[in-house]
């Protein structure tokens, strides 16, 4: 199915992006071996063309060579797309947060570089930072955005109380959180209070880390070097006994004639018109498929259908190994 994606605002912001982006992170990271830079500059380019104008990295992924990565590929597109990435970790191997001012503004400086762009468009606080209050954070981002090196700011993975502070202080255009039919905490205070204060959603996961794909069941194993092989949920186990999500996926599919992960991005995208899942792939096969997700329309019927049938099952299992689950506000 050969389908231009559809563009949606993220928010009351006025920042217009693809239906679907793309999550370029395990290009180069997280997943054990990093792919073959040629082919991701070339995937990365053929999201250009299918339609794709945003992109989303970061500083940590790597770290840097991610951000060197995207700037590489995107370079000729430039005008046409939108790049978003992250502050807030020290890189310099202690894997600890920082979100002190001083270093927000030697990031972002580094990331213009890397990114080989005059102003990032999305600049989001990785993790929030206990130790350095929010309202320093925004006032930071606000002062690059004066300065014209940000145009907007983002969140990632922070709790209400905290995105109610910073937005008080620079308006947040964007929230960067997991969520899918397989993970719908969101729901119940994160989504009321950004659609209160016209901030857009950007669900990062949205495939449930490739399990909604229906390509994982309990014989699966994970590279000891993927971050997947530590995630409790994905252990066999629970892979099991949540087969009942990726069930429910492949039985809407058939009945639409799509794919699980073209249902799994349509129901996302029902939710709210200001949700732009960011898909990450590094397989053309897969790329090639996820425009055809915004042609898929999910009928009232059939999103309730699914919403009662997910909210029924239990999900075995926490989403996050322990020690990474501490860098989680939540």
């Amino acid at each position: 199915m050969d389908t231009k994606i559809q563009k949606r605002k993220l928010g009351k912001s006025n920042l217009e992006v693809s239906a679907l982006g793309l999550g370029c992170m395990g290009m180069s990271f997280g997943y054990g071996t990093i792919a073959d830079k040629k082919e991701m500059i070339t995937l990365i380019r053929k999201a250009v063309e299918s339609g794709v104008t945003f992109f989303d990295t970061a500083e940590v992924y790597g770290p840097y060579i991610n951000e060197e990565l995207v700037g590489e590929a995107l370079a000729p597109f430039r005008e046409n797309v939108v790049i978003a990435t992250k502050f807030g970790f020290d890189t310099t191997g202690a894997s600890a947060l920082d979100s002190r001012p001083e270093h927000i503004k030697q990031v972002a400086e580094a990331s213009l570089k890397r990114l080989r762009v005059e102003v990032i468009d999305l600049f989001y606080q990785h993790r929030v930072d206990p130790n350095v209050p929010i309202e320093d954070v925004a006032g930071a981002v606000k002062d690059l955005i004066k300065e014209g090196k940000v145009k907007h700011f983002g969140l990632s993975e922070a709790g209400v109380k905290i995105i109610r502070r910073a937005h008080a202080v620079q308006p947040v255009t964007a929230l960067q959180s997991e969520y899918s039919l397989w993970w719908r905490e969101p729901e119940e205070e994160i989504l009321p209070a950004l659609e209160e204060l016209g901030i857009g959603f950007v669900p990062f996961s949205p495939l449930g880390k490739g399990f909604l794909t229906g390509k994982m069941d309990k014989n699966t194993t994970f590279d000891s070097k993927d971050f997947r092989s530590t995630v409790p949920r994905l252990s066999a186990e629970k892979l099991k006994a949540s087969q009942v999500f990726a069930d429910l996926l492949k039985l809407a599919a058939q009945r639409k004639n799509a794919t699980p992960d073209q249902i799994a991005f349509a129901w996302l995208l029902a939710r709210k018109s200001w949700i732009v899942p960011i898909p990450g792939t590094t397989k053309m096969h897969r790329l090639i498929g996820n425009p055809g997700a915004t042609a898929v329309e999910l009928i009232s019927g059939e999103l309730l259908e699914m919403n009662t049938a997910s909210s029924e099952i239990k999900v075995q299992g926490d989403r996050y190994s322990e020690g990474s689950a501490k860098l989680i506000n939540r």
